[in-house]
């Protein structure tokens, strides 16, 4: 099991990543150690851990009513629930806890101690992490970030020096940039990247591009020096996928593999769409 060392601001967690393609994470709590978690990332624990909803990411639950608050309203802004749960070791020997994967693809640790305090992700992609992870907006300072950036503008930040675990659709790709040294990323693609990385919205340009790409009509630009994280697989692209495939006209299928495919249903007398 992978050891994290005490920090003086958040829990002390150990951990293990099981699986290859729906992966979980198996959390091993000492007493009175806490892991806090999105809904729904839950997958099963021993007796003796006490969960707990709590307003925000409970990183400010030691500042009031106004800290909760304000803790509560950056994830508000980032489009996820004013609530997590935490998962608390009330009793006397080590307990575990696990959260799984939403879909296929990769856990990645993050030690934020390493990241300088501080790692920018996208804004689905946090699972759980140490009580004390502060988890809130990236606020962008260029305004054609949040005209155009899409589903790749919103970005999360998780500060503290505490382990963070975050997901990934699909295979894991991770680049080491040099300085000045850049990389053109589809917006969904984008995992996470250190807080050293410069992030821009770049128009692709072009008419054929524009109308006829399929590609949308802007790309992320990360500039070095730091580490970023790309992904295969974003939920953005699986759910459209299914969503494409998905049978219509009442259930009536002819098939993925069919010839006539969407004319048989014209010629069916079923136009619906």
């Amino acid at each position: 099991m992978n050891k994290y060392i005490m920090s003086s601001t958040n829990h002390e967690i150990d951990y293990e990543i099981y699986g290859e393609e729906m992966q979980y994470v198996e959390i091993e709590l000492d007493p009175q150690e806490a892991v806090v978690a999105e809904a729904g990332s839950f997958m099963m624990m021993d007796t003796d851990i006490k969960m707990d909803t709590i307003f925000g990411d409970g990183s400010n639950q030691d500042r009031g009513v106004l800290g909760k608050i304000f803790s509560a309203g950056k994830r508000v802004l980032t489009g996820e629930s004013l609530f997590m749960t935490a998962f608390l070791n009330v009793g006397q020997g080590k307990k575990l806890v696990s959260f799984a994967s939403p879909y296929p693809g990769k856990i990645l640790p993050i030690d934020l101690s390493e990241k300088g305090g501080k790692f920018i992700c996208q804004k689905d992609a946090f699972l759980c992490a140490a009580k004390g992870v502060s988890v809130g907006i990236e606020f962008s300072k260029r305004l054609g970030r949040g005209l155009f950036g899409g589903e790749g503008f919103i970005m999360q930040k998780l500060e503290g020096d505490g382990m963070a675990f975050v997901h990934a659709g699909g295979t894991l790709a991770k680049k080491e940039l040099a300085p000045g040294e850049v990389l053109k990323v589809d917006t969904g693609c984008i995992v996470g990247f250190s807080q050293t990385v410069d992030y821009d919205i770049e128009f692709i340009g072009g008419i054929r591009n524009t109308v006829f790409g399929g590609e949308g009509l802007f790309f992320a630009t990360l500039r070095g020096p730091g580490t970023v994280y790309i992904q295969s697989l974003p939920f953005s692209r699986l759910a459209g996928r299914v969503w494409a495939a998905a049978p219509r006209g009442g259930g009536k299928d002819k098939g993925e593999g069919s010839i006539l495919g969407g004319l048989g249903d014209l010629l069916d007398g079923d136009n619906r769409f």
